[in-house]
């Protein structure tokens, strides 16, 4: 097991969740992890990363996996400028790399900011760490751990 996943599977732990975590093999897309894990684009927790232009933060929008973040809404939530965040910006604030930064587990504390889409669903799948893991948990318990606030930022 990853150092990633290993950082995962104790977040969760130490939140008191029991989930499996499964392998998605060759799925790259959220509608291939959907596929997967057999449930609802929407129920797949995409972790999108920006980079505070004004603080060099990283900040974390999860988003149900058929909606896309709003450049405008996101900044407006952030209060600040946002831009691309880079893969050595993203590795060094998280720990993960991209295509398997998980909502949960960062090596620092992160902002986070969850859609509301998300929380229609008593289940959602997430990244486990690693571009190939996602695991299943409660969206009310996702938003807990994750220390998202609830807002609007997508298109």
């Amino acid at each position: 097991m990853s150092k990633s996943l290993r950082r995962v599977a104790r977040a969760l732990d130490e939140a008191g969740i029991t989930t499996d975590i499964v392998e998605l093999g060759e799925a790259r897309t959220a509608a291939q992890a959907a596929a997967v894990a057999g449930c609802e684009l929407d129920q797949i927790a995409k972790s999108i990363i920006f980079r505070g232009i004004e603080s060099g933060e990283a900040l974390l929008f999860l988003t149900a996996g058929g909606n896309r973040v709003s450049d405008d809404k996101a900044g407006t939530l952030a209060r600040e400028p946002l831009g691309k965040a880079d893969a050595a910006l993203i590795r060094e604030q998280t720990g993960f790399a991209i295509g398997g930064v998980a909502p949960i587990g960062h090596k620092h504390a992160i902002r986070a900011f969850i859609d509301p889409r998300l929380l229609e669903f008593p289940t959602i799948w997430a990244a486990a760490g690693t571009p190939h893991h996602i695991f299943a948990i409660n969206s009310a318990d996702l938003q807990r751990i994750a220390s998202a606030e609830v807002a609007d930022f997508t298109d």
